[in-house]
């Protein structure tokens, strides 16, 4: 996995996971990698992929079945899909409408 500097490590696996859901290759009900077993496949730390594991469970995405280990919760997709629509509403399309105007483009072209 490759990653970038822009955004701590824990977050770019956390989104990698929330994609994985949202793409249907994961399930509600699947069963995810132990944090050691994600974290030797793409070379992460396991203190590190258990911040991420931490915040996909905070976040109701997964949960934990003690001594049998990780599992994506059955409206996992729901939850990944309203988090990230809200997130692009809030922080995207600001950001999108404010370089169009530098551009001097017009919002309406999207409505032809």
């Amino acid at each position: 996995m490759n990653f970038n500097t822009e955004k701590p490590i824990y977050l770019q696996i956390v989104d990698v996971i929330a994609d994985r859901i949202l793409s249907g290759e994961l399930k509600g009900g699947d069963r995810i990698p132990s944090v050691r077993e994600y974290g030797a496949d793409i070379g992460v730390n396991p203190n590190t992929m258990m911040r991420s594991y931490e915040k996909l469970t905070a976040d109701g995405i997964i949960y934990n079945k003690r001594g049998i280990g990780y599992f994506v919760a059955d409206d996992a997709r729901d939850t990944v899909l309203a988090a990230q629509r809200k997130d692009f509403i809030e922080k995207e399309v600001p950001a999108i409408k404010q370089r169009m105007t530098l551009l001097g483009l017009d919002p309406s072209i999207f409505n032809e």
